[in-house]
């Protein structure tokens, strides 16, 4: 892989497992030093070891945060700052479920993916823009979900949490796009991750059922759109969001 992110300071959060490895990896191949976060110190030092291991071409480490927290965001910027210097890709992956139906919803389980799955990216996005609006240069891509497009029964949270995430990218796309700062969204549709590997062999085949390239996607798929997006390449496209779900959900 080429090395086109070369001096680029790559913020990941969610980068543990799943989606979010995948995404740090191949930013990490392109060039790029990434900082991936979990919610665990555990978690942030298997992050650091898969970074190690990618060097010489990138490489960065794993860092402890908690996205629902202001003081541990502007913890986790000061210590970005201070060994790596400011951020100039920044990838909002970290995202939770708490499924239920509508008339069942507790309050916490409504409010608790709306924090960790909306909230932070406006946190987040605000944490970086200003140095980035100063460089004159900066890619912050969002890690939505077909969900937000066609919705999903027993996910009126989650759903209404990845269609913010879709007013809130174009919004901001329009107010930092001349100072160089380009917003879009990813919205991965199945992937094969931990979560629908649980699923019954049944229930897996059903979701294959409505994909017409009849395969689940790989997380790999997911970090090559967010790659493509802060490559030189993605430099005159903002404010989209990049479907890549196997044409199960077509706009």
């Amino acid at each position: 892989m080429s090395n086109e992110l070369e001096g680029e300071i790559a913020l990941v959060t969610g980068a543990s497992r799943g989606i979010g490895k995948a995404i740090a990896e191949q930013l990490a191949a392109s060039g790029a030093t990434v900082i991936g976060t979990a919610t665990t110190d555990g978690g942030a030092d298997n992050i650091s070891a898969y970074l190690a291991a990618m060097k010489p071409s990138g490489g960065g480490k794993g860092m402890c945060l908690d996205v629902t927290d202001i003081d541990s965001i502007a913890d986790v910027m000061k210590a970005i700052k201070d060994e790596f210097g400011a951020v100039s890709i920044l990838v909002n992956n970290a995202g939770i479920t708490k499924d239920n139906l509508l008339m069942m919803m507790k309050e916490d389980q409504w409010n608790d993916i709306i924090e960790t799955n909306l909230t932070s990216i406006y946190r987040l996005s605000k944490a970086v823009v200003r140095t980035m609006m100063k460089a004159r240069k900066g890619r912050i891509i969002n890690i939505a979900s077909v969900v937000g497009l066609t919705g999903n029964p027993g996910q009126t949270n989650y759903s209404a949490a990845k269609a913010g995430m879709l007013g809130f990218t174009k919004s901001l796309a329009r107010e930092i796009g001349s100072r160089n700062i380009t917003v879009n969204c990813v919205a991965p549709g199945f992937i094969d991750t931990d979560m629908t590997r649980e699923l019954a062999e049944e229930q897996r085949q059903a979701l294959i059922g409505q994909i017409p390239l009849n395969r689940l996607g790989e997380p790999a798929d997911i970090a090559a759109a967010v790659t493509f997006l802060a490559s030189p390449a993605a430099a005159y496209i903002t404010g989209e969001t990049i479907n890549v779900n196997g044409g199960m959900y077509m706009p």
